[in-house]
């Protein structure tokens, strides 16, 4: 019974089942195409429209840009035309001006190289100054000689070493240059800083005299060569001990170009003057002292007197020593042949020791010539004191001798015996009948 009522219950079910509203024919369900209420796509407001739709990029305006595009190039192609032919113009000014810029630089430092030609040959030279290179300076000097070296003992072996000494301290820089292109030619002015050896040598011969003074006195008689090698030797000793003094000259050099070279024309005195240090030759100074004639006759020589009697004076005072004639006398040498003895008292006022020899330089004349030296048969401390050292401050009376030519008047000369060309000098005439 039960199963009977389960049957019809299902059957029911399917009943039921079968009256679900058909979608498409039940005129309850709303039609989606049909229905009012609902939005269509198409015209729904809020739904952009692609066609219209600003940012979306459309084909066909694309193609027609494109196509814009094409059409402006071809109606400006003559205008870009021409500007590139002024800029090609512009170009090729530029170019030609760049090539005429350089060709004139090319031609002014071309032109400035051949101006400092003549001016390296000139440092050159002095640099072989310098280093008394004498190979080098004669290699740069249009006449190859240097024979004025010489003459200042620069060449002297024995005075090498002083004068490198001297010259390797010597400065200089070209301060003109006055060049000719067309000529081939130069003048060099060069400033050059170099030692002033005047002190120095006056300080080396007052050491050499007394040297030789003493060596004498003692019966030794050194020869030539010995005499140049203890100059040296107190030359190199006095540059080493002696505060150096600097001197500063202006020197022209003439420059000539010889083939592809430049030299200088030839050696000129104002360098062999700074070469050997503002002294023309020592040794020609130290013969002049000891020969008593370093300075010149007086120009106006003081009148005659009476028997035995002077007028004006040979008196003079200096920084290092003082002298007063104190009286003279004639006599025989030890040949037999008169000679003139003249006293005078000497005063030793530097700081070191010294004596007359170094100190004084006193000449005799007969009638303009120039009496020499005598050795008198009389033994007088005054001929010792001549040659003898004499301590700062001391006085001695001193005796020089001359040979006579005749009885007539004598004319003295006194002077600074290590003046180098210069300093006081004093005369007196004598009267010897």
């Amino acid at each position: 019974m039960d199963d009977n009522k389960y049957d019809e219950q299902l059957g029911d079910m399917t009943e039921e089942d079968n009256s679900v509203p058909d979608i498409e024919n039940n005129e309850n369900t709303p039609d989606i195409e049909d229905n009012e209420n609902t939005p269509e796509v198409e015209d729904d407001d809020y739904t952009p429209e692609v066609v219209d739709d600003d940012n979306t990029p459309d084909v066909e305006d694309e193609t027609e840009e494109a196509d814009a595009e094409d059409k402006d190039v071809t109606v400006d192609e003559p205008v870009l035309s021409g500007r590139k032919r002024k800029k090609k113009k512009r170009t090729g000014l530029i170019l030609f001006l760049l090539v005429l810029i350089l060709a004139a630089g090319g031609a002014v430092g071309y032109y400035m190289y051949l101006r400092t030609q003549p001016q390296e040959a000139v440092e050159e030279y002095l640099s072989a100054v310098q280093r008394l290179d004498f190979t080098t300076m004669e290699g740069m000097l249009q006449s190859n000689d240097l024979s004025a070296l010489d003459d200042a003992d620069l060449r002297n072996e024995a005075y090498t070493e002083f004068f490198k000494s001297i010259n390797e301290k010597m400065t200089f820089k070209i301060i003109r240059n006055d060049f000719s292109l067309n000529n081939g030619t130069a003048r060099i002015t060069a400033r050059i800083h170099y030692i002033d050896g005047t002190e120095i040598y006056k300080e080396t011969v007052i050491e050499f005299l007394r040297q030789i003074a003493s060596k004498a006195l003692s019966g030794e008689s050194p020869t030539q060569e010995d005499a140049q090698t203890q100059l040296a030797s107190i030359l190199c000793e006095k540059v080493k001990t002696t505060t150096p003094v600097y001197s500063e000259t202006d020197i022209l050099y003439p420059v000539i170009k010889t083939d592809d070279t430049w030299k200088i024309v030839s050696l000129d005195d104002a360098t062999v003057k700074l070469m050997s240090a503002n002294v023309k030759n020592i040794e020609n100074e130290i013969n002049q002292t000891l020969d008593g004639s370093a300075q010149n006759t007086s120009d106006d020589p003081a009148a005659s007197g009476t028997d035995g009697s002077q007028t004006a004076s040979i008196d003079m005072t200096t920084t290092n020593f003082q002298i007063r004639y104190t009286r003279h006398q004639t006599t025989n040498d030890y040949a037999g042949n008169p000679c003139l003895l003249v006293y005078y008292d000497y005063t030793n006022l530097s700081s070191v020791p010294s004596s007359a020899m170094v100190d004084v330089s006193l000449s005799a004349y007969q009638n303009d010539t120039v009496l020499s030296a005598a050795i008198p048969d009389t033994n007088d401390d005054a001929l010792d004191h001549y040659m003898a050292e004499i301590q700062p401050g001391e006085t001695v009376s001193v005796c020089q001798a001359f040979s006579l030519n005749d009885t007539s008047d004598v004319t003295l000369v006194a002077g600074e015996g290590l003046s180098f060309g210069g300093g006081a000098t004093t005369s007196q005439v004598l009267k010897l009948q």
